[in-house]
């Protein structure tokens, strides 16, 4: 169910507390993305999206998705002790819609060069926008968990990394950014980037698991990141955006 945070000029899917799964702008609005030409540290990195935004003549309510790397995958309880200070983080900016965090997130491992500490790659953020322009959304990242929870039991075919799990967990992964996209109230019509980040790219996953489901957003590729979900045990995760408006920060 999409909820309002109207203060943000957005509406959200409701997810777990470090994170919404997704948001929509509002009429009037459009999320634009941007992307961080060198990564801070990500506390600093909010002190930079602070600055962007008050240039910008934009409220801080206005940040709709955030973006992270890590150095490495977290055990389970590591990335549960990770987001606490992220909530914290996110709460001291007034941010919550009541008991809930409207912020989409993405939050990966690079496999090559990663950072010395996790770091701000990039955002999204609500902006003023003629009243007939198309839909702008981000769709947040997802892995190969059953459930939106953070437990290992639900991780699909845990400890597997042959062609036919690979197979299923990116499955899996697809159709939750289908429901996530549809729950949006968008289509594939409006998606303009996917990103895929995996170590095991093995031939044929792609055109198996993917390429079938998303049709027409297939005309802007694939942006393939070598790069592992947040948590360990996990192989496969996506996130999407459609959006008229792309900077470099």
């Amino acid at each position: 169910m999409l909820l309002a945070n109207r203060r943000g000029g957005y509406h959200f899917l409701m997810g777990i507390d470090p994170y919404s799964c997704g948001v929509v702008a509002d009429p009037g609005y459009e999320v634009v993305h941007a992307t961080m030409r060198a990564p801070l540290p990500w506390r600093e990195g909010f002190e930079k999206i602070d600055s962007h935004l008050r240039e910008i003549g934009r409220p801080r309510h206005a940040l709709c998705g955030v973006e992270l790397r890590s150095p490495t995958p977290y055990s389970m309880e590591g990335f549960i002790e990770f987001n606490v200070g992220y909530c914290d983080l996110v709460q001291s900016w007034d941010l919550y819609v009541g008991d809930l965090n409207p912020v989409a997130r993405t939050n990966v491992a690079p496999a090559d060069s990663p950072p010395a500490a996790p770091v701000l790659h990039g955002f999204s953020y609500t902006a003023p926008e003629m009243q007939d322009a198309p839909m702008t959304f981000v769709v947040a990242g997802a892995a190969e968990l059953r459930e939106a929870a953070l437990d290992e039991d639900d991780i699909i075919r845990r400890g597997e990394s042959g062609p036919d799990a690979l197979r299923e967990k990116a499955g899996h992964v697809i159709g939750i950014m289908e429901s996530r996209l549809h729950g949006l109230g968008a289509s594939w019509e409006l998606v303009t980037a996917i990103d895929v980040y995996t170590v095991f790219l093995l031939e044929g996953l792609l055109e198996d698991s993917v390429l079938p489901k998303i049709g027409v957003a297939g005309r802007h590729g694939l942006c393939w990141s070598r790069a592992r979900p947040p948590v360990r045990g996990l192989d496969f995760e996506m996130d999407m955006r459609g959006v008229r408006s792309e900077v470099k920060l």
